[in-house]
């Protein structure tokens, strides 16, 4: 074992690993809460019919696009907090966290322009019309929840970054049940209300958003745990120098969350030209692998908390073992749910909808879902950690190009095999073709961010350990 590390024995990754652990399984409580109302709405839209279930899915398309490049956006309160914890730097967070606050209400309002914007790319897709106006309508109305979905994702950054993570567990569960009971409301007309079909699934969400802001300011206000970093004490206007700060570390990781997340999402809109059935089937697939997804990710939002607050006590040492044991561990929950989704994905598929077509693709698609598990676990948890650096556009960087310089070409080749191509490799594979593309895509910028993560924390290392530089700039 090297010398600097030799400390770092098994007792130690045990210890560790149970700190991060306790750190994230609220957060994961809280993450599967909140992909439970995406499983709902999709659930609850297919058992009405099977051109709500497609509306709705090209809706949450567009939806998630904007929804993740915000998370991303605003995440650089995340290890700004975090390092100021670590540095017990308590007196400079209540400021930072405002500040985000400021930039998250503009950031908002942005994003309720372009989510309206985007909606208007269901008026080209050759689509049933019935689903093209469902998917409209749905993305109108749950545009209303952006400006409280950002100032909620602050919040919720703050929160996880001083160690704070059960309040979002609680106020994610309550917010699955208030969803769970506005879509039987609103998509069936249950109880005298209207029968909305799938755009009682956006109402519901709107209302689910909101009540997820309140609840956390009212938490952060109550609770004790909060006293010595409270940002609801003070008052000061936007500062455009600790806003750009903020934008600076935050707009690469929108930009980053926007490569991935918009290849999942611009392969459902490119699917949706082979019919009602791929369209539903591919959702499935997606919408099963994204809660899966929501343990390592846990494991990510856990995994910047501890490797920041590393590093702001300066100790990279500390920050580096940190990394790789978060790393090993997302790593080992990969296997486990591959596996798992490789031998159920019937079953999967079945518990989503009664058509027996829709059923068997989405079989066929959940094998795919099951061998990305590995490469997007080691992505996620490696660009949590290096983030925690602050270092941001390399990751960027890595992303847009596994995803739109390798995917996204691949998925339309292999999916859609277009006529002007000068060879084609295989016939138009449809959704199948673009899930292969995407194995690719994140089988690629695993890597990347594999060796990016070791040479970044090594340098951190060996630089705090020179007699002429203890700290990088």
């Amino acid at each position: 074992m090297p010398a600097p590390l030799r400390r770092f024995h098994s007792p130690a990754v045990r210890l560790e690993a149970t700190a991060l652990w306790q750190l994230a399984w609220p957060i994961l409580i809280g993450q599967l809460a909140t992909v439970g109302m995406s499983v709902a709405d999709v659930a609850m839209a297919g058992h009405a019919s099977p051109q709500d279930l497609a509306g709705v899915s090209l809706g949450v398309s567009i939806w998630h696009i904007v929804i993740v490049s915000l998370m991303g956006l605003l995440m650089a309160v995340n290890p700004i907090v975090s390092q100021h914890v670590g540095a017990g730097e308590h007196d400079r967070i209540a400021r930072v966290v405002r500040q985000a606050l400021w930039n998250a209400v503009g950031v908002g309002v942005l994003a309720m322009l372009v989510a309206n914007a985007g909606a208007l790319v269901f008026e080209h897709l050759d689509i049933e019309p019935a689903v093209r106006v469902l998917a409209r309508e749905f993305v109108l109305v749950i545009s209303f929840a952006l400006p409280a979905f950002c100032c909620f994702r602050v919040l919720y950054g703050y929160s996880a970054s001083v160690n704070q993570t059960k309040p979002m567990m609680v106020i994610a569960l309550l917010a699955l049940g208030l969803n769970i009971l506005v879509n039987a409301l609103l998509v069936f007309g249950n109880l005298g209300f209207p029968r909305l079909g799938g755009v009682g699934c956006a109402w519901a969400t709107l209302l689910c958003v909101w009540f997820n802001l309140a609840a956390i300011v009212w938490w952060i206000v109550r609770s004790p745990a909060y006293r010595s970093t409270q940002p609801f004490t003070g008052f000061e206007r936007p500062s455009w120098p600790e806003i750009r700060t903020l934008l600076r570390i935050g707009l690469p990781i929108g930009v980053t969350y926007f490569a991935e997340t918009s290849a999942f999402s611009l392969i459902a809109l490119l699917v949706a030209g082979f019919g009602t059935t791929q369209v539903a089937a591919h959702h499935i697939a997606l919408n099963f692998a994204s809660l899966v997804f929501m343990v390592p990710m846990s494991l990510g939002i856990a995994l910047l908390t501890r490797v920041g607050q590393a590093l702001g006590a300066d100790d990279p040492r500390m920050a580096r073992f940190r990394a790789w044991v978060g790393v090993g561990m997302a790593l080992s929950v990969a296997v486990v749910s591959a596996a798992a989704i490789g031998m159920l994905n019937a079953q999967i598929a079945s518990a989503y909808t009664n058509d027996g077509a829709v059923a068997l693709l989405a079989a066929q698609l959940l094998v795919f879902a099951a061998l990305f598990q590995l490469p997007d676990a080691l992505q996620v948890a490696t660009s949590s950690a290096i983030r925690a650096y602050k270092v941001t556009r390399a990751p960027m960087v890595i992303h847009l190009a596994a995803f739109w310089g390798l995917c996204l070409p691949l998925g339309c080749v292999l999916g859609l095999a277009p006529l002007w191509l000068p060879w084609r490799p295989v016939p138009a594979m449809g959704a199948q073709g673009f899930w292969i593309a995407l194995v690719a895509g994140l089988s690629i910028a695993a890597l990347g961010l594999l060796w990016l993560l070791n040479r970044l924390s090594l340098q951190w290392m060996l630089r705090a350990e020179s007699p002429l530089q203890r700290k990088p700039a």
